[in-house]
């Protein structure tokens, strides 16, 4: 007998990669996946000459799609002497993880995306060629008039579970056709690969509808939301006294540029200091705040402990970039 197991992995399209997959079928009892190659001159990875590319799981899962005993196996690209092929960030993200190990950060990642239908042009809730009421009752909300692709949401939730993937909520966002869901509180890591394999389900689960998901940070121009990825943060030092948090604040306001140029393609048109975001070429940070760069729940600051949110990253931000740059600015 034998299982699928779909090989996942980040291209190299330039400046918003995009997800690549492909099945291998291993003997039952298969738990050490083996690596596999690829055509790099098809992903913007290679040059055509040179096109072998090679994939390392480095992370696994039950497959809630195909069911029985399929796996989902997130993997990094490296070349062929085994060394990370330069579109590979989560090496990177993994020295600086076992750098910082003993500061324990953990993340709580909220991923806001966009439906559209599929011609990829129109969101779904938007009459075509034109435009839905202003936002206002779509947040969070309930009914036929007021709520877009819920099946989907509810139905990439449930396989996110049976994946065992580290889900914690979803809700429907501001924009009509907007949605997010939060994976976390993990380590770097850990929320890194498993955000991934959760957009590849997203996506996954999207087709059976018909139906396009877009992280485009501005998905619609005008008079509306654009879509985050905001990024909860703590170390074990934050989550026991308040001083620390307000270190990190700091810490991250003295690092702006590496960050913004590592926070997501297009993120300029989302930060513009409307729609609940700071301006791009801005720093600040403040209890409760929606529209500073950095948000310190109140509930930290009653409890003189706990986490902040960094609000500027974009839906489209790549997760082992973000985790880190914040690690990395805030305790090295």
């Amino acid at each position: 007998m034998a299982f699928k197991a779909e090989y996942i992995w980040i291209d190299g399209t330039d400046p918003s990669p995009s997800m690549r997959s492909k099945t291998r079928v291993l003997a039952d009892g298969t738990t050490d996946f083996p690596i596999w190659g690829f055509d790099g001159s098809s992903t913007n990875q290679a040059p055509g000459e040179n096109s072998d590319c090679v994939l390392r799981p480095v992370y696994s899962c039950p497959d809630p799609i195909r069911g029985g005993n399929d796996v989902l196996v997130m993997c990094e690209v490296l070349l062929p002497d085994m060394t990370p092929h330069p579109t590979n960030t989560r090496a990177a993200c993994a020295d600086v993880a076992e750098k910082f190990a003993d500061e324990e950060a953990w993340f709580g990642i909220e991923q806001e995306y966009t439906l559209f239908e599929a011609d990829g042009q129109q969101p779904l809730g938007f009459p075509e060629g034109g435009f839905p009421g202003p936002q206002g009752p779509y947040y969070c909300a309930v009914g036929a008039n007021n709520i877009f692709g819920r099946e989907i949401s509810e139905a990439h939730a449930s396989a996110c579970i049976e994946a065992g993937i580290g889900i914690a909520g979803t809700n429907a966002e501001v924009m009509p056709g907007q949605w997010e869901f939060q994976v976390g509180p993990l380590g770097p890591l850990e929320v890194s690969d498993q955000l991934w394999v959760s957009r590849w389900l997203l996506h996954r689960v999207a087709e059976e509808y018909d139906v396009v998901v877009s992280i485009d940070p501005k998905p619609v121009l005008g008079d509306w939301n654009g879509a985050g990825c905001h990024t909860n943060y703590s170390t074990k030092s934050m989550r026991e006294s308040y001083q620390p948090i307000v270190d990190a604040c700091e810490a991250l306001g003295k690092n702006i540029q590496e960050h913004i140029l590592n926070y997501g393609a297009g993120n300029e048109n989302r930060l513009t200091g409307a729609h609940e975001t700071q301006r791009i070429d801005q720093f600040s940070y403040g209890v409760s705040d929606r529209g500073a760069s950095i948000r310190i729940p109140w509930q930290v600051e009653v409890d003189q402990k706990g986490y902040l949110e960094d609000r500027r990253p974009a839906s489209n931000m790549d997760p082992y970039l973000v985790t880190r740059l914040i690690v990395q600015t805030t305790c090295g």
